[in-house]
């Protein structure tokens, strides 16, 4: 059933519920392509720029127009993770991706992979393209590092924005609990990380998606990863995950799925301000396996937050 024979080949029924679907992902995907492309085409060649202590990082630059809005991805990931947002903003912004130090195209020579260090990538990036005014949007890890980021600019950075990520920057760690978290990736680094991964990617997610993250993740320099991820937790043993925001006299929202519970309360004991807007049944890649809802929501972020600076 769902075939015919004809000169011995088989031909199956493109029009079964599954077959429509695969047609139905696929011609969205070159949609999504040919928009992407569309982007590209119309900006310059990857730049890089060296950090603070001279490790190359490479940034791409796409449209015009102030704030500047600059996208710092998570843990693991790059600037490809932003792809389904180019098209959106860069129609009125200047958009700007960069792969921190470690990731992606940018230099892996750097022995301990800080927060600070990486919010010094980020200060580079941002000079040297010029922006007088910035919106800083970090996913995941990316919250800690444009804290960072902008504690040391804070004539050019207006406001932060962080995508699920920053749900309480008062949540105490251990390190014995630390060490424990970090021991599966110690033993066998791509088990380990794809399912610490996994676990954060819901079940409805496509399958196409959810792959792809989880064997693009697992594939990182394990040393660059375990250590991005030491210095990150740290900072939730220390208290540093709350103190940086007592210095920092700028908006802070964020756009999170609902996987965690956001603590309003101890966000804002540190924070100048703290608003968060949640898709409910979105997960950690939000930007990706729900990417127009995604960009409705981060549209409405940065309004937020333009409002509020001009008051």
């Amino acid at each position: 059933k769902g075939s015919t024979k004809r000169s011995g080949i088989v031909r199956r029924d493109f029009c079964t519920p599954a077959a429509r679907y695969s047609v139905s992902l696929i011609s969205g995907l070159v949609v999504m392509f040919l928009a992407f492309a569309a982007v590209r085409a119309q900006a310059e060649w990857p730049r890089v720029v060296p950090s603070k202590d001279g490790i190359p990082i490479s940034y791409e630059i796409y449209g015009a127009g102030e704030p500047s809005l600059m996208f710092v991805h998570g843990w693991n990931c790059d600037a490809r993770y932003w792809r389904a947002q180019l098209p959106h903003f860069s129609k009125n912004h200047r958009v700007v991706l960069l792969d921190l130090a470690g990731h992606g195209h940018s230099g892996s020579t750097r022995s301990q992979y800080s927060m600070k260090a990486f919010g010094e990538d980020v200060q580079a990036v941002v000079e040297a393209t010029g922006s007088r005014q910035v919106i800083l949007i970090g996913h995941s890890m990316g919250g800690s590092v444009i804290a960072e980021a902008a504690k040391l600019m804070p004539n050019r950075v207006i406001g932060l924005i962080g995508i699920d990520t920053l749900e309480n920057i008062e949540y105490s760690m251990t390190r014995k609990e630390l060490d424990q978290m970090i021991a599966p990736l110690k033993s066998d680094f791509r088990t380990g990380s794809q399912q610490f991964v996994k676990e954060m990617i819901s079940p409805s997610t496509d399958p196409l998606i959810r792959d792809w993250i989880l064997s693009d993740m697992s594939a990182a320099p394990p040393a660059v990863a375990l250590s991005a991820m030491h210095e990150m937790m740290s900072q939730y043993i220390t208290g540093e995950a709350a103190e940086i925001f007592d210095g920092i006299r700028i908006p802070v929202i964020t756009v999170n799925g609902d996987l965690w519970p956001i603590n309003y309360e101890a966000n804002r004991r540190h924070m100048f301000s703290f608003n968060a807007i949640v898709l409910k049944e979105a997960d950690h890649f939000l930007m990706i396996d729900r990417a127009e809802d995604f960009n409705k929501a981060l549209e409405k972020a940065i309004n937020m937050m333009l409002q509020n600076t001009a008051k």
